[in-house]
């Protein structure tokens, strides 16, 4: 790792650079560096991340960054780029965290190529000069985040779920786009470039295929009629023999408690209106069942492998519907998530758990009735998502590292007390695998450990890191990265820099009695602890 960010460096990124053909990250950014970007940073084969944001860099993007082939998050933001998006760019199929280029002076169209980042998450190409249209967008069904703002763009909406939910703040500065959220702007398999005349000549051409084949079909219909038998019954073998890839392949359905609801029922429940939050490995629902129970449907994200579990040469775990079943049907706590049971077929897969009707901890902090949670419930909450992340770490055998505790993972039940959820990113490591290093980075923005987003370590002081930052969440009343933290700091480091003065926390509990100032002080020491920067000095 190599981080140079938030200094005053100047001149041109060293080509000597190249020669760290094992660096996994590379942060320039918020410096003064000017010149290109050397075209031998294609050597980087191992890097994971590339951050040259808000410098001066000129130029274009070289094409050569399409051989680092493990890159998944690419960041040249607010910088003085020019030309067009190299297609070699869009290749890179480990690119599923972040793409941003926003705030630079590109111009062209969007690469057709750029359909190929399937598991791109984030996507900012804002405040540039690009042009042309958007169905290289169509395909990315991964996306999270959008912002296509401020460019040339022209001709229609893609359709699909994305760009119909897209805010309109996504979309401006677009004058030849149609973004006014009518119907018309939503036009399937039609080229917003495709002319009315050639609409025309793709009709009769149409049209006049039609009329041949009914011809040929009129020519040949006694032929048909009397291999009809033959080949129906063909069919019917060929049905049976292709059953598992059909659409219509049956649900199968794996109850881990005594229910009394069936698949049919939960699946009418899954529309738009019930949705209720999305998550890294999924979309959620509330599904009212309509015998007054109501439960939670976590409906994941599509992989290319077949819903079925699919093992590696280890025996272990190879997608996150796997790794929730296997992990949550294991566990027993009260501080976790009851999991109900789950079903898939081949091209969806559900879990179901209980509803919490009071939301998430995020979303109790930083809603409008935040300010009303008061010392004793938030210190329940922590002490209770404490005990179930212990749970986790030294009551399971093998140890299970959830690896994705943040605010909106710790839900909250009717008596406010906490539960960890969304097990989609949880490992279970044996003994053998300890230390073992994965190849993805798994986690949130701003809980993520250092040692966890650099070297790609998992431990259980990664799990630790990241339910500090949630303490310092609780006690603060600020996001890991809050627009309200001067100079855009991260939570921890601004904790650190006023040495965790009674001043950090939340505005709303300093009325509180001092006994109860105190209790804080007390945790927000503890919370420092666990965002140590080195994971050996870390507490637990």
């Amino acid at each position: 790792m190599l981080d140079l960010s938030n200094n005053n460096l100047r001149g041109s990124l060293p080509n000597t650079l190249s020669s760290l053909t094992t660096l996994q990250v590379l942060d320039g950014s918020s410096n003064q560096f000017v010149g290109e970007i050397p075209d031998n940073f294609g050597h980087l084969v191992s890097l994971n991340k590339l951050v040259l944001s808000k410098n001066a860099i000129a130029g274009s993007i070289p094409s050569s960054l399409g051989k680092c082939s493990s890159l998944q998050l690419l960041d040249l933001s607010s910088n003085k780029l020019e030309g067009e998006i190299p297609s070699d760019i869009c290749k890179i199929e480990s690119l599923e965290i972040a793409l941003n280029l926003s705030v630079n002076m590109l111009s062209g169209p969007i690469p057709s190529q750029l359909a190929a980042l399937s598991k791109l998450s984030i996507l900012d190409l804002s405040h540039n000069k690009l042009s042309g249209v958007l169905s290289p967008l169509a395909g990315l069904d991964n996306i999270v985040s959008l912002n296509i703002s401020y460019n040339n763009f022209t001709g229609y909406l893609p359709d699909n779920k994305l760009f119909r939910q897209l805010p309109s703040a996504s979309l401006e500065g677009n004058e030849g786009l149609c973004s006014v959220r009518k119907e018309s702007c939503f036009l399937s398999n039609v080229d917003g470039s495709q002319s009315s005349q050639a609409r025309d000549e793709a009709k009769k051409a149409r049209i006049l295929k039609i009329t041949i084949a009914l011809l040929v079909i009129m020519t040949i219909t006694m032929v048909v009629m009397g291999a009809f038998a033959m080949v129906r019954a063909r069919r019917t073998v060929k049905d049976e023999e292709d059953s598992e890839l059909s659409d219509s392949w049956p649900w199968h359905f794996n109850p881990f408690q005594k229910l009394s609801f069936s698949v049919d029922q939960v699946l009418k429940c899954l529309v738009e209106s019930n949705i209720i939050g999305k998550g890294c490995s999924g979309i959620v629902y509330r599904a009212d069942l309509g015998n007054g129970e109501v439960i939670a449907v976590k409906k994941l994200w599509p992989t290319t492998s077949p819903a079925s579990n699919r093992e590696d040469e280890k025996g272990g775990v190879r997608d996150s519907f796997s790794a929730e079943v296997k992990t949550l049907g294991s566990i027993r706590h009260k501080n976790i998530v009851r999991f109900l049971g789950c079903c898939w077929n081949r091209n969806t897969r559900l879990l179901m758990y209980d509803y919490m009707p009071n939301g998430s901890l995020g979303s109790l902090l930083h809603e409008s009735s935040g300010n009303a949670l008061e010392w004793g419930l938030r210190y329940r909450i922590l002490l209770g998502a404490a005990q179930g992340l212990a749970y986790l770490h030294h009551d399971c055998i093998p140890p299970i590292f959830h690896r994705d505790i943040k605010a909106n993972n710790i839900l909250i039940g009717l008596e406010f007390e906490p539960y960890i959820a969304d097990f989609g990113l949880a490992k279970l490591v044996d003994d053998v695998d300890f230390n073992r290093c994965s190849n993805t980075v798994a986690g949130s923005y701003g809980y993520i450990a250092p040692e966890y987003g650099y070297m790609m370590k998992i431990t259980e002081k990664s799990d630790v890191y990241s339910y500090g930052v949630v303490m310092l969440e609780v006690l603060t009343g600020k996001q890991p990265v809050d627009p309200t933290i001067p100079g855009g700091a991260h939570v921890v480091d601004w904790a650190r820099q006023k040495k965790g003065a009674v001043e950090v926390l939340d505005s709303s509990l300093l009325s509180r009695p001092e006994t109860e100032i105190e209790e804080m002080m007390q945790a927000l020491g503890i919370a420092l602890l666990c965002v140590n920067s080195s994971p050996m000095r870390g507490q637990q």
